[in-house]
C-alpha cells in the first residue's frame, strides 16, 4: 500500500462537477443560491469518531481545548467561575420555552469533553463508534495534521453532502422521512423538551447507522454539526464570474468579517458549520439540509460538533495511470 493509499483508506473519492450551492427559499444566510465548480477530492466516509480520536490523542498526548483552562486575557470581563475546563452541554427544558434564548437548552458545563460528553461521570466507552464531539477549531486542525488531511472547504463540503443530487430540497429527495423512514439523526418531537425518539437516539448515534447518500457518504446530514475550513459571513458571497462560467473551488470570507457583531468585545473569529445536528428539528433548526450553514467560533466544541478531513490528491484512475 502507497502512502497516498494509507491516507485515503476508509474515504470516498468525490469527482470533481458544478452543482448549485446555497439556497433563496430557507434562512437568509443561505443566499444566495449559485452555481459552483468544485475540483474532484477525497472525503472521509463518515465524520470522526471517538475510536479514531483517541487513537489520535494517545498517540500524541494532544490536549483538547475544552480540557484546558481558558485564558482570562482571552475573555475580558468574564466570571471568574466561568475559566474553567469546560464546554457546552446541552441540557432539555423541562417544558416548553421561548426559542430566542439558547442559553435556557446550553449549559456551560465544568467537565465536559471529548471523553465526557454530557459532563463529570459521562463516557465514551459505549460511544467509540459515535462522532467525536467538544472538539475547537485547534483541535480539529491539529487531528487533521496528524493523519495528513485538511478540513473541507464549504462548497466541497456541500457538493459532497448533496451526493448528485443539488437542488433538491433534502439530499435523499423531498420529504424529511420519505414514506416514514428516519433519513437521518435528527429531532422528533416539540424543542428543546419533548424529543420522542423515535428514529431510536436523543443524542449521537454511531456513524453508518444511516443510509449513505448518492457518493457513498453517511451521516452528511444530522447526527452532528461539521467543521469547515471556511470563514463565516452571513450571507454566501458573490464572486466575479470569468465570462460565462461559474467560480472554481471558492473559499468563503476573510477572516476579519467573521467576527459576530453581537460579542463585539470578544473578537473571535468563526468558521462554517455544516449539515445539522441530532437537534435540528421542524420545530425549531429546520438545517437538516446541505445548503443549510451556521456560524461556530473557533475557540469552543460543544454537544453537537463534530469534524470529518478531506484529503486533496489524484483520483483512483489517476492514481492507476
Amino acid at each position: 500500500m502507497t502512502a497516498l493509499q494509507s491516507v485515503t483508506d476508509g474515504m470516498v473519492w468525490i469527482p470533481g462537477g458544478t452543482f448549485r450551492m446555497g439556497s433563496d427559499v430557507h434562512y437568509r444566510e443561505e443566499a444566495p443560491a449559485h452555481d459552483v465548480v468544485v475540483s474532484g477530492f477525497w472525503i472521509d466516509l463518515a465524520p470522526t469518531t471517538n475510536r479514531q480520536f483517541a487513537r489520535f490523542v494517545a498517540e500524541t498526548g494532544y490536549v483538547t481545548v475544552s480540557e484546558q483552562v481558558p485564558d482570562p486575557r482571552d475573555y475580558p470581563g468574564a466570571l471568574p467561575e466561568m475559566l474553567v475546563a469546560a464546554s457546552l452541554v446541552f441540557t432539555p427544558t423541562e417544558g416548553p420555552v421561548r426559542l430566542d434564548d439558547w442559553s435556557q437548552w446550553w449549559a456551560w458545563t465544568p467537565g465536559a469533553d471529548w471523553r465526557h460528553p454530557t459532563g463529570p461521570g459521562s463516557g465514551i466507552e459505549e460511544l467509540l463508534d459515535h462522532p467525536v464531539v467538544h472538539v475547537a477549531w485547534a483541535d480539529v486542525e491539529a487531528y487533521a495534521g496528524w493523519a495528513g488531511k485538511e478540513l473541507p472547504t464549504e462548497a466541497e463540503w456541500e457538493y459532497a453532502a448533496w451526493g448528485g443530487n443539488s437542488g433538491l430540497e433534502f439530499a435523499w429527495g423531498r420529504e424529511l422521512e420519505p414514506e416514514g423512514r428516519h433519513m437521518a439523526n435528527v429531532w422528533q418531537g416539540e424543542f428543546p423538551h419533548g424529543n420522542t425518539a423515535e428514529d431510536g437516539f436523543v443524542r449521537t448515534s454511531p456513524v453508518g447507522h444511516y443510509p449513505a447518500n448518492g457518493f457513498g457518504l453517511h451521516d452528511m446530514i444530522g447526527n452532528v454539526w461539521e467543521w469547515t475550513a471556511d470563514w463565516y459571513a452571513d450571507r454566501h458571497l458573490l464572486f466575479p464570474k470569468r465570462a460565462c462560467c461559474a467560480p472554481v473551488d471558492p473559499r468563503g470570507a476573510m477572516l476579519e468579517a467573521s467576527y459576530d457583531p453581537a460579542a463585539p468585545s470578544v473578537p473571535i473569529p468563526r468558521k462554517v458549520l455544516k449539515g445539522g445536528s441530532h437537534l435540528c428539528a421542524p420545530s425549531y433548526c429546520r438545517r437538516y439540509r446541505p445548503a443549510a450553514r451556521h456560524a461556530q467560533s473557533i475557540d469552543s466544541g460543544m454537544s453537537h460538533v463534530g469534524f470529518r478531513c478531506v484529503v486533496h490528491a489524484p483520483g483512483p484512475e489517476e492514481r492507476a495511470q
